[in-house]
């Protein structure tokens, strides 16, 4: 079966902080947050609106809507031995962004053949945008809250689109998950992204070529009717 087609979604997503942290901030509990959204972050964000293991989100592109602004904040996380520590987070403040985005069937779950369902997956996610997501929205972190709805890519004003192009070096793009790959290991990948009149563009996973392991993984099995509810009866109930 080949993968879907028109099965895009384009969605508005705002929040008053966001930290979308940079793998070598967090030594020592210290945490910095890139200038913009990672992969990774849009991604887990389009899941929460709706996912299955039977797809794979894909994120196209981010429109970076209000001028970018930090802000330093002290915290109290939690230790694994117990109590709270001090720590300094910068957080990125009053963020919006434009999403846009499609899924492809996973084509490493064969025994979920049976629930590539193209339509009925792409409108309950078409519904759940209008809902809010089916999960809690997180800018990056629980501790920055986000809230979804539907848009027009490219809509409105936005704060660099008069700004040809900015450059941001190597950034974290997202995680090689053995689920999404074949492989039973977990692998971290890295780009260099680049912002034109305001509109990032992302190359697709398989595309980068700086990668590096971080431990052996195995995928979950799921089974159609027994860990995971067909989308056919899921559609009648939502």
């Amino acid at each position: 079966m080949s993968d879907p087609k028109d099965c895009r979604i384009e969605f508005r997503v705002r929040g008053r902080y966001a930290l979308f942290t940079d793998p070598l901030t967090r030594v020592g509990g210290e945490k910095c947050s890139y200038h913009i959204p990672t992969y990774e972050a849009l991604k887990g964000i389009t899941k929460s609106i709706y996912w299955k293991p039977t797809l794979i989100w894909v994120i196209d592109a981010v429109r970076v809507m209000n001028p970018i602004r930090t802000q330093t904040k002290g915290t109290k996380p939690l230790v694994f031995s117990g109590g709270n520590t001090l720590a300094i987070y910068t957080f990125l403040a009053d963020v919006e962004y434009q999403v846009q985005a499609h899924f492809v069937w996973n084509r490493h779950r064969e025994e979920l053949a049976s629930d590539r369902v193209a339509g009925k997956h792409t409108a309950i996610a078409h519904r759940m945008l209008e809902r809010g997501g089916r999960q809690d929205i997180f800018l990056g972190t629980r501790d920055c809250q986000g809230y979804v709805e539907p848009c027009a890519f490219g809509s409105g004003p936005g704060a660099y689109d008069s700004t040809p192009e900015i450059a941001f070096g190597p950034c974290f793009h997202g995680f090689d998950y053995p689920d999404e790959t074949g492989k039973d290991e977990l692998r971290t990948r890295f780009w260099m992204p680049t912002m034109e009149h305001g509109v990032i563009r992302f190359i697709p996973p398989e595309d980068c070529t700086l990668t590096r392991l971080v431990r052996p993984m195995r995928a979950k099995k799921f089974v159609a009717g027994c860990n995971l509810l067909p989308v056919g009866s899921e559609e009648g109930e939502v």
